[in-house]
């Protein structure tokens, strides 16, 4: 990567940060949501069904407004991992990572030599679609692109010690909804024991040196993670953004109606 990465900034200046994961394969949703003053957004190629022609897209659109683009690949992949670089995304993020090896098998994939062995090549966008600038291509991308991994289950919860080790992991991401099915508590994520277990986590990242992040759903729960120190949050997602802004239009057209009239 050649470019500025906003989100590397911002973190390092000791800002916390909020985007939201978009599952809707459009670029003019993903430039909607930067031009709204989102300070990353996170295309989800796990659960959403965008395909790299379109994450393309949505990532010049976020990177046009000041927006950093991160994706979330299906997993430790080369080849997924591969493609998200090279369309030039500033943070790469991966689900169930849970064990030291794991975290080694991204760097090796994620991270040019010597640091890892990515694959390379400097005809993409990341890359300026040229070989003139190969060479610092490699030390930029080192040392800009971001690497944030979920941790989900419990094997991850009981290894989190080892897998901070690596310097090269950035963002710890605690994924509420899959902790709280690996506690057997599926979906309370506002269970007391689980958010102990999140706050004891989140004292670790960051005596680690590394930003936790985690996801939230209401201004209140916005508030209680950064007290806590979190520092990369996810507010919700894109389609139930949308879902909820046009319920709420709805419901003031129901209650501004004239009393009588017809559904």
């Amino acid at each position: 990567m050649l470019r500025k990465n906003f989100l590397r900034e911002k973190l390092q200046a000791g800002a916390p940060v909020v985007g939201t994961w978009s599952i809707i394969p459009s670029p003019v949703v993903a430039d909607v949501i930067a031009a709204a003053g989102m300070d990353f957004l996170i295309i989800d190629a796990e659960h959403g069904p965008i395909h790299y022609e379109t994450a393309l897209g949505m990532t010049m659109a976020c990177e046009s407004r000041g927006t950093s683009p991160v994706m979330r690949v299906g997993g430790i992949i080369e080849a997924e991992i591969l493609r998200a670089l090279d369309i030039g995304v500033h943070c790469l993020q991966v689900p169930n990572v849970s064990s030291l090896d794991d975290v080694d098998r991204l760097i090796r994939f994620a991270k040019y030599p010597p640091t890892g062995n990515r694959g390379f090549s400097p005809f993409t966008r990341a890359g300026g679609y040229s070989a003139a600038q190969a060479g610092e291509l490699t030390r930029t991308a080192n040392e800009q692109v971001l690497l944030a991994i979920h941790i989900e289950g419990r094997e991850a919860i009981d290894r989190l010690d080892e897998i901070l080790l690596r310097p090269e992991i950035e963002i710890v991401f605690l994924g509420l909804f899959d902790i709280s099915k690996s506690l057997g508590i599926p979906g309370q994520v506002d269970d007391p024991h689980l958010l102990e277990l999140v706050r004891s986590m989140t004292e670790k990242i960051i005596r680690a040196r590394k930003y936790p992040g985690t996801i939230v759903l209401n201004r209140d729960r916005m508030r209680f993670f950064l007290e806590m120190g979190m520092k990369y949050l996810t507010y919700s997602v894109d389609c139930e953004l949308l879902t909820r802004a046009c319920a709420t239009v709805r419901q003031e057209f129901l209650e501004a109606r004239p009393r009588g009239g017809k559904p």
